[in-house]
């Protein structure tokens, strides 16, 4: 009896850790013709098994706390039998305190996510080994999702995971495939991470905090305190544009947040929308028109 109550309180310790992420994982694999679709259903699964249950911080998580987020995948070509090309569109959402509503933090696509898989293989992943390119996109990926989100909720959160991410870009140097190396584009798993970590431009980190935790989070309470912290959030992503004009994280950030800032400022007063429109043009200057609808909307208060 006391056997089994040990197990019992072991899988209740146990089980309180990990699992902190929530992927929904599709496969659109409608353009490799004469391939046997059955593969591609085993695969989404596992690599939903891959990043869901799998154990990848120290920490507890409530069912109700996991990371949300989609990865979206379209394969375009058969490279060998067992090996596949494609992209990646991901998209990591972030709920607002007291609401029903998720923010979307980041939403970009990966172009250059080639792997092999064999039916009904394992999917493992071993920290400092670049062993299966499948594998180290998906755990860059977690890792990455954990760090943003981190970010969202503590001033600079979420360096632990990013600096995990940076260890797989680092086993990957040597890897065939490519995303991983700073040559081979300005828009790739590489920049990406590098732009997130090079001090220079942690104004924009420090504004995805300022955006949620006191913008957004804030807003269900007291709306005019919490739009007023993310037109703070909008000022230090001003400053990091001027430092470097055109970062490839900062069109990520105005990708994601752009329809978000046009109904947060629509409702602002008349004294505010001009100042906040003014910033959007300079941080994203090719949706200038997008952001002129907030002119265009009824006065706030």
């Amino acid at each position: 009896m006391r056997y089994i109550i040990s197990i019992f309180l072991f899988f209740i310790a146990t089980s309180a850790f990990g699992q902190e992420l929530m992927i929904s994982i599709s496969i659109n694999s409608r353009q490799l013709e004469g391939t046997d679709q059955r593969v591609f259903q085993t695969l989404q699964t596992a690599m939903g098994e891959f990043m869901n249950k799998q154990t990848w911080t120290n920490l507890k998580y409530k069912s109700q706390e996991r990371i949300e987020g989609t990865m979206m995948i379209t394969l375009t070509e058969r490279v060998a039998s067992d090996e596949y090309k494609g992209r990646m569109n991901i998209i990591l959402r972030r709920p607002a305190y007291k609401t029903n509503y998720n923010s979307v933090v980041l939403n970009w696509i990966d172009r250059d996510f080639q792997f092999k898989y064999i039916e009904n293989q394992p999917l493992e992943f071993v920290e400092g080994t670049h062993t299966s390119n499948l594998t180290s996109t998906l755990a860059f990926y977690a890792y990455l999702f954990l760090g943003l989100d981190g970010d969202t909720f503590a001033k600079f959160g979420g360096t632990p995971y990013f600096e995990k991410a940076n260890a797989i870009i680092s086993a990957a140097q040597s890897a065939p495939e490519k995303g991983w190396k700073s040559f081979e584009s300005q828009r790739n798993r590489y920049w990406l991470l590098e732009n997130i970590m090079n001090g220079s431009y942690s104004a924009i980190r420090e504004a995805l905090y300022v955006y949620h935790r006191r913008g957004l989070d804030v807003m269900s309470d007291n709306l005019e305190m919490g739009r007023l912290a993310i037109m703070e959030s909008l000022e230090l992503l001003q400053r990091a544009q001027r430092s470097r004009p055109g970062l490839f994280l900062l069109q990520l950030v105005m990708e994601a947040k752009k329809e978000e800032l046009v109904n947060v400022f629509s409702q602002a007063s008349q004294m505010d929308k001009p100042k906040a429109v003014n910033i959007l043009k300079e941080l994203d200057p090719s949706q200038a028109s997008t952001y002129d609808k907030i002119l265009k909307s009824k006065d706030g208060i």
